[in-house]
């Protein structure tokens, strides 16, 4: 049987794990925290901040884990669609789309149902330890080189094939580059975003909300731009809410603040959950200074028996929410480019040119809104500016129009693509619902 190792026991990780073992082989996972089923990881310091997994990823985790929407909720997560779903955008609240339905959960709470599951596989077992460098032998991985935890001690773990998951500050680059192998070409852009998550007592104050967004503007790039929230309403009677916002505005641990900041958001139960609702714990806050996606489709020559996944390969502004499902679609790449009967001892470029097409979908979508704040300053796409004013269009008429509002959806939710957006039938409803504002 052939033997995997998967760096990293996040969501990536443990998503490709999963993959790998619904094709017969057997997995390592090398986690520095281990893989107790608690419900932090000091590995994933945002993970008190509130998650979103957009329905496409909630399609993907079933698919890996079935069942484990309907085991969420039997532990108190929140299921919500329709109208109970209110998005919120230039001070207006968009027409609901039937059908559309998210899950309110913590990502603890959901980590933990993960890992749970995939430690019951007796063909994955776990490793607690850091990577610290790859072992390449004629052309391909053999193994990688692991610090046990707690100690200096470094032995070798030998492997057909290493998936790397060990998130945005991964060193993979940087181990091949000491092999002699490329590095993939990188493309940074600075956002300079904080976010901060306050839990609050949930009661009857909303009975029927169960999700509220304030969506991100179709800025203009000029001037400051007001904050961008999401609240939930997740397990233990509670609401999770965040509130994000750049440089010099970015949000603080201060719970007036914070309270503050929800009240003077267009989308009312912000300010209703924030009049009528008791705090819990402290304010957490967490930064991100940019975006980041690695080129792996563009390497040339790489060797046998390597893949990436999650935010090891692109890390976006969370303010889209496109991480957790991002790195489940991976997996699902990596599934079918093994089950075409690839060699996993060959490189994977076939690969890497699939999971090219869920990248670079997610940092259109993320980065085309981000270059909008009058801080960032590019690089800018060709047609940037066309783009622009077309996304401003879109918006607008999405607000009135349940039929663009769901197309519009099924691209934020990463059910379609972004050239999806793009056909006559569309831009003449975006047309027809502007004419009648």
């Amino acid at each position: 049987m052939q033997h995997v190792v998967v760096l990293g026991g996040s969501i990536a990780g443990m998503a490709a794990a999963r993959a790998l073992r619904s094709l017969g082989k057997r997995v390592t996972v090398v986690e520095p925290d281990g893989l107790a089923a608690t419900m932090a990881r000091g590995g994933v310091p945002q993970s008190g901040q509130l998650h979103a997994l957009l329905d496409m990823g909630r399609t993907q985790a079933e698919r890996w884990f079935p069942g484990l929407s309907k085991d969420l909720v039997a532990e108190g997560a929140v299921l919500g669609s329709g109208s109970e779903i209110q998005l919120f955008s230039r001070g207006r609240r968009k027409v609901s789309v039937p059908g559309n339905e998210l899950i309110g959960v913590s990502r603890g709470l959901l980590e933990e149902h993960i890992r749970r599951r995939t430690l019951l596989d007796d063909g994955v077992s776990v490793t607690a330890g850091k990577a610290c460098g790859l072992e390449v032998r004629d052309a391909r991985v053999v193994g990688v080189r692991v610090r046990a935890a707690g100690s200096d001690e470094v032995h070798l773990v030998s492997a057909d094939a290493v998936v790397d998951a060990t998130g945005r500050s991964s060193r993979l680059a940087s181990w091949l580059r000491e092999e002699g192998w490329p590095e993939p070409p990188v493309d940074r852009m600075r956002i300079d975003l904080g976010y901060a998550t306050a839990r609050f007592r949930r009661g009857h104050e909303l009975p029927d909300v169960r999700v509220a967004h304030q969506l991100p503007p179709a800025a203009n790039g000029t001037g400051a731009q007001p904050d961008t929230g999401a609240m939930a309403a997740v397990e233990g009677d509670q609401w999770m809410a965040v509130i994000a916002a750049y440089a010099g505005l970015r949000p603080t641990r201060d719970p007036a603040e914070f309270r503050r900041r929800m009240r003077e958001m267009d989308a009312g139960p912000f300010g209703v959950v924030a009049d009528r609702c008791e705090l819990i714990g402290e304010v957490e806050t967490y930064s991100m200074a940019h975006s980041l996606r690695r080129r792996w489709w563009e390497v040339e020559r790489l060797p046998g028996g390597l893949f990436v996944v999650g935010d090891a390969v692109a890390s976006f502004n969370p303010v889209y929410g496109q991480g957790m499902t991002s790195a489940l679609l991976h997996a699902s790449c990596l599934a079918a480019y093994l089950r075409k009967g690839a060699d996993l001892h060959a490189p994977a470029h076939a690969y890497f040119h699939h999971i090219r097409v869920v990248v670079n979908a997610a940092w259109e979508i993320s980065t085309l809104s981000d270059l909008a704040q009058p801080h960032v300053t590019g690089p800018y796409p060709r047609g940037y500016r066309t783009a622009r004013r077309m996304a401003e269009w879109m918006e607008e008429a999405s607000t009135t129009d349940a039929w663009v509002n769901e197309r519009f959806l099924d691209v934020v939710n990463m059910r379609r693509r972004p050239a999806d957006l793009q056909t006559p039938r569309f831009w003449w409803r975006v047309a027809m619902a502007r004419a009648r504002r």
